[in-house]
């Protein structure tokens, strides 16, 4: 019987330790974007402007501000910044863009992955 508890008691701490490992306890930070839908940037997702560069950046009040910089057909840059608020349910997170509608997300180790209208962003911290 006490092997039986013994082994319980590993397997446990075994998940306890796994999911600790995968999921930061501070969140917040600024996270650079580093693939759209597994493609290294500057990328272009069909229909839209190349994408050059982009932040995400998690505050601790629940608010996040996401800056983005778009190489226009002229060959100039453009920048647009983007906020609103977000809650997180232990890796994954709801945003709520200002003026828009809700975005999902997962952390994973120092990976925020945004799903934004079926595009898969991911970032890195």
């Amino acid at each position: 019987m006490k092997r039986i508890a013994i082994a319980v008691c590993a397997v446990v701490v075994g998940f306890a330790t796994t999911s600790i490992a995968q999921t930061p306890v501070n969140h917040t930070g600024t996270y650079t974007l580093v693939t759209i839908d597994g493609n290294k940037l500057p990328y272009a997702p069909q229909g839209a402007p190349e994408i050059q560069s982009g932040t995400i950046t998690l505050n601790a009040d629940g608010t996040f501000i996401s800056a983005m910089s778009y190489g226009l057909a002229s060959g100039e840059v453009a920048s647009r910044e983007f906020s609103g608020t977000y809650t997180r349910d232990g890796s994954r997170f709801s945003l709520q863009w200002e003026g828009a509608g809700i975005t999902t997300a997962t952390l994973e180790d120092n990976t925020f992955t945004m799903n934004n209208e079926g595009l898969l962003f991911a970032y890195r911290k």
